[in-house]
């Protein structure tokens, strides 16, 4: 088996292409080793002591190294946990079962929505899943919708687009620019 390796805007990333599906459907994004109790892999990496942030993609895994770690030495350790994990066929959660699917869920939500803008977060929504979700898993992340409310999106960058040195700019110049060319409700995109 061959995994490849990309590098991704940011330098404390690197994404990981097995060759074959990492994830039927949605994402998961594991942000300390006690979320990653769910899934062996996802354990496996934190389990380095060098790892902050694993994320599973549809066909991608993407790994945050931690400050100061060297992508020269932990490299080579993801390789071989994700090697182990693949010629193993281990299922990729407890279960076996992808439970924990990143969708954005009722309680995830901070904003408080009106019942009103229901055409409009439809239309937001649309539009990143069609034109902005691509293009950030291609970066090795993901960005999940937050909220909507007086003119204002609320997302959050996930994976490698998470804590990534451009992700600001990418919410600001390109995500708000193509909100608001599409949607003139749409005045303002924040961070959440």
């Amino acid at each position: 088996m061959f995994i490849e390796t990309e590098t991704t805007p940011n330098p404390a990333s690197l994404k990981f292409l097995p060759g074959r599906e990492v994830m039927p459907s949605g994402t998961r994004e594991f942000t300390s080793p006690e979320s990653a109790e769910a899934s062996p892999l996802a354990q496996a990496l934190f389990d380095t002591g060098e790892v902050v942030n694993v994320f599973f993609g549809n066909d991608f895994i993407s790994v945050t190294a931690a400050p100061g770690v060297s992508w020269s030495a932990l490299k080579p350790q993801v390789l071989s946990i994700l090697l182990d994990h693949y010629v193993a066929q281990t299922p990729l959660f407890i279960g076996g079962t992808a439970s924990g699917i990143s969708v954005p869920q009722e309680e995830d939500l901070a904003i408080e929505e009106d019942p009103a803008d229901k055409e409009i977060i439809e239309q937001i929504n649309d539009l990143l899943e069609e034109r902005v979700r691509p293009a950030v898993a291609g970066d090795g992340g993901d960005i999940a919708y937050r909220g909507y409310k007086d003119g204002v999106v609320y997302l959050a960058m996930q994976g490698a687009c998470s804590g990534c040195p451009s992700s600001s700019a990418t919410l600001k110049h390109g995500i708000e620019g193509l909100l608001k060319h599409y949607i003139p409700e749409v005045t303002e995109v924040r961070a959440a």
